[in-house]
């Protein structure tokens, strides 16, 4: 098995100094980041680039002087000098380009690095890793919370874009949640007896819909006031009643989930999720987690809208964390309000997380363009499930004004529906465009016109289907759909 040739740390750079050699692309890189510390950040070069100047400097003429500051980083239009270790807690050598290279004086620059080390300060050579003494971590800053990736050297590409990746899942406010946890320390110790009951609070700070939606509001003073609240419930054993979040769990395509529904799935005790929400998505939740299936698809209701409202009750009145995790997104078609609605009777605490609906990623399947200049105004999201003469006559007229209609649950009545729009007026040739399992790897794709949609056809595989009908579906890219054909097979259910 391989070993990690190097010990991670954090070094404590506060009231000392770091200093930076050389004037070119990469001494800014290093100097950006240096700057975020509390450290006094020293670059050394006889000539600096226009682009350090003008980022660390507030007046560019000051390349005449012999160095200028502004905020924590000083630039020294001159070769660096053993003297200037002094009170150094790092050295980092980055002339890289050839402007900084032929300006630095390479003796001068082996002298100084030779004196660093005799010294006992750690130095980083850029890009020249046997030359490291210390190798500088992709940095995910939430200060004073940091998450550093090293690839000890050897790939620093492939650090950066695993920290890219952690960068988008950790929200921005975790930095302040951070200092509030800081702030309440010496209280959590004095109040809670153990350490299993101080770890549990911070576990509920964390996860705590209250303060965490105060910190995305920006509302510091309200989110610590929560985090108060919430640690005197724990020193006296009443941690109230949990937490509902309504989850859209977008197509089905794991990588289609929003961050944020990522982020609260990781911290749900429990995973209320509905049958067209795949298994690898209710995976990505905590694994001790409980889940729960209240799975209902077209003629099989395994469990009924009552007792999926009750579920969430029960659950929450037990202090759980409840992740109800809906396909697509929970407001649309996804019952949603009759949810909200109970837990707003029981007067439990709940927040609704976006997904994309399947329309949205139907459309950017086949590139269809739901609302275009010209030709179409809008776009309307409609069931054709339980629709009746009024509905379809409302939806003949929009389409007739110009409108795109998304049709969702529409696989066993599109027959009927077609022909009925047709009775209403819609020209039998408008532009029909079907995605079945939409952002899904297995999805499949028909075209064709509202008057062939009529008849008796294969165009309906096992799974949603979206049936887009109008003239922008024309404009899509449907190059790779198989054509609506009549045929004797029935509509598969």
């Amino acid at each position: 098995m391989a070993r990690l040739t190097t010990f991670p740390v954090s070094f404590k750079v506060g009231g000392k100094k770091i200093i930076i050699v050389g004037g070119g692309g990469e001494a800014l890189a290093k100097a950006r980041l240096a700057a975020k510390t509390a450290a006094e950040v020293h670059l050394f070069a006889p000539r600096i680039s226009r682009e350090i100047t003008a980022e660390f400097t507030a007046n560019t003429t000051a390349k005449s002087a012999a160095s200028s500051t502004v905020s924590s980083v000083t630039l020294h239009y001159r070769s660096a000098a053993v003297a200037d270790l002094e009170n150094a807690a790092l050295v980092f050598v980055a002339a890289d380009d050839a402007e900084a290279d032929e300006a630095a004086d390479g003796a001068d620059v082996e002298l100084v690095v030779r004196a660093a080390r005799q010294r006992g300060i750690p130095v980083n050579v850029v890009d020249r890793p046997e030359e490291c003494d210390f190798y500088t971590p992709a940095i995910v800053e939430r200060a004073p919370l940091t998450v550093a990736v090293t690839s000890e050297g050897d790939a620093p590409v492939l650090a950066r874009v695993v920290r890219a990746r952690i960068e988008a899942i950790l929200p921005r406010h975790l930095g302040a949640l951070a200092r509030i946890a800081g702030g309440l320390r010496e209280r959590v110790f004095s109040v809670l007896r153990n350490g299993d009951e101080r770890r549990h609070f911070f576990e509920a700070l964390i996860d705590s819909g209250p303060v965490d939606r105060a910190l995305e509001a920006g509302d510091g003073n309200e989110a610590r006031r929560a985090a108060a609240g919430l640690l005197d419930a724990h020193a006296v054993g009443a941690t109230g009643e949990g937490f509902v979040w309504l989850i859209g769990a977008g197509p089905g395509a794991e990588d289609l989930l929003t961050l944020r529904a990522q982020r609260i799935l990781q911290s749900a005790d429990v995973i209320v999720h509905d049958a067209l929400v795949p298994e690898a998505v209710v995976e990505m939740g905590r694994r001790d987690a409980e889940r729960i299936s209240v799975g209902k698809t077209k003629g099989r209701h395994s469990v009924s809208q009552a007792k999926i409202n009750s579920t969430l009750l029960v659950l929450a009145r037990q202090g759980k964390r409840v992740a109800r995790l809906k396909g697509g997104d929970p407001m649309v078609f996804g019952r949603a309000g009759e949810e909200i609605a109970a837990l707003r009777r029981a007067g439990i605490g709940y927040a609704v997380v976006p997904g994309v609906t399947a329309a949205l990623a139907a459309a950017a399947d086949t590139a269809t363009p739901l609302t275009l200049r010209g030709v179409s105004s809008g776009v309307v999201f409609a069931t054709a499930h339980g629709a009746g003469d009024r509905e379809l006559g409302h939806w003949a007229a929009l389409a007739e004004a110009g409108i795109t209609l998304g049709i969702y649950m529409g696989k066993t009545v599109a027959g009927r529906v077609s022909g009925q729009l047709i009775a209403h007026g819609m020209d039998p040739d408008l532009a029909v465009g079907i995605v079945v399992n939409a952002g899904r790897d297995g999805r499949r794709t028909w075209r064709g016109t509202l008057g062939e949609l009529g008849g008796n056809h294969a165009a309906f595989a096992n799974g949603p289907a979206l049936i887009f009908i109008g003239e922008a579906v024309r404009a899509g890219d449907w190059e790779n759909a198989a054509a609506l054909a009549p045929s004797e097979s029935e509509l598969v259910a």
